[in-house]
């Protein structure tokens, strides 16, 4: 281990029921005056983001909606959105909802001004710095629900429709200035969209849990991210008015998120090409993924899980763990296959080789090949 580090923590978090109502204020201190609210379609027609919009535009910010946001956002999204922005005059976003919202917006506004394709400044090396940081607009982010934490990251997730590869796109200015979470936002969220984002969440912790690189600031928000979830999701999920428990979730979110600054790995690395091809929910892939590498793992991360379960209130150290992770899916309804996602006639040939670009498996603490990365596929099946 190299006890060296690029270190980063997040925004400016607002955090708390009721919160919402500060979303004007948020704006002004972003330096922003004429905001473009993005969301995806499932969002767009909700009594939360009415409101919200109801609260821009009595405060003279005006009224500005798109939500053509699919649910693994793309390049075409990304080109929609851009045209709506530009011939609007926007001069910043305001990214309301999930995972697939809050990227497709901070993409938007760094896009805003680019004269580069979007390609141009995937997260490979420096290419972050072919942006111009003139040409990027400020962002307020306010999560609806508690899992991918990307209110709170420099990157987004952006389907290329004509590979049906997942890049990540990366620029320190994709921080959101602003960020309002409010438990109150989730509380609406079916029973599967709690699960899955929840355990997304918790996939973000265990996976920056894991990682090799050193980070111990990560390395214990993880840990305390895995405890809420453990402690909060069954919660949340049994009852979705359960304020205390939906807080503990979104904060769980944006720690999860915050922890991955030290890594992800093979969990990520086998889901991501699943949902670009066949369009399954991110988190939910993650937990179907997460079984299969806790033991593809074991060897090299045995010894930490020892010394965490029983700050998780778990026996039996990282056997227990393990036992642990498959009851704590089985009592949310995840599937344990491939084929229970909907998978049907996988390519894995074409899984595999996106698996093993991804960047995430630069974070697995055991090297993916492309032998061991299809086994994982075939059992998966």
């Amino acid at each position: 281990m190299t006890l060296t580090g690029n270190w980063s923590y997040p925004t400016a978090i607002r955090f708390g029921a009721g919160r919402i109502s500060e979303i004007a204020d948020a704006c002004g201190a972003a330096g922003i005056s004429k905001p473009l609210l993005v969301t995806d379609r499932g969002l767009a027609g909700m009594d939360i983001t009415k409101e919200t919009l109801d609260l821009v535009e009595a405060s003279g910010l005006g009224r500005a909606l798109f939500a053509e946001v699919d649910p693994n956002p793309s390049d075409s999204n990304v080109e929609a959105g851009l045209k709506v922005y530009r011939e609007g005059g926007f001069d910043g976003v305001i990214a309301f909802g999930g995972g697939s919202g809050l990227d497709l917006a901070k993409t938007l506004a760094f896009m805003a001004r680019q004269t580069r394709p979007i390609w141009d400044f995937e997260d490979i090396g420096d290419w972050w710095t072919r942006a111009d940081p003139d040409g990027i607009d400020p962002i307020v982010a306010v999560p609806t629900t508690a899992g991918t934490g990307s209110e709170v990251g420099r990157a987004s997730v952006i389907t290329n429709s004509g590979t049906h590869e997942k890049k990540i796109i990366f620029h320190p200015k994709m921080l959101p200035s602003v960020v309002i979470a409010d438990p109150d936002l989730t509380v609406g969220m079916p029973k599967p969209i709690t699960a899955g984002t929840g355990l997304d969440a918790f996939a973000h912790c265990v996976e920056a849990f894991s990682s090799p690189h050193y980070h111990p600031m990560s390395q214990g928000i993880a840990l305390e991210g895995m405890r809420l979830v453990v402690d909060n999701l069954p919660r949340a999920y049994a009852d979705g008015t359960d304020i205390e428990a939906r807080a503990n979730m979104m904060s769980a979110a944006a720690m999860g998120a915050t922890a991955f600054q030290k890594g992800l790995g093979a969990i990520h690395a086998l889901s991501h090409p699943i949902g670009a091809h066949h369009h399954t929910h991110h988190g939910t892939t993650n937990a179907v993924f997460m079984p299969i590498v806790l033991k593809f793992n074991a060897d090299a991360i045995r010894d930490r899980f020892d010394r965490a379960a029983p700050y998780l209130g778990i026996e039996g150290g990282f056997e227990g763990f393990r036992d642990f992770v498959d009851g704590f899916n089985d009592s949310f309804g995840i599937p344990k296959t491939l084929a229970g996602l909907g998978v049907e006639n996988p390519d894995l040939d074409v899984l595999t080789d996106a698996a093993i670009r991804d960047p995430s498996v630069g974070g697995n603490p055991i090297e993916m090949t492309r032998e061991n990365t299809r086994a994982m596929y075939e059992t998966m099946l």
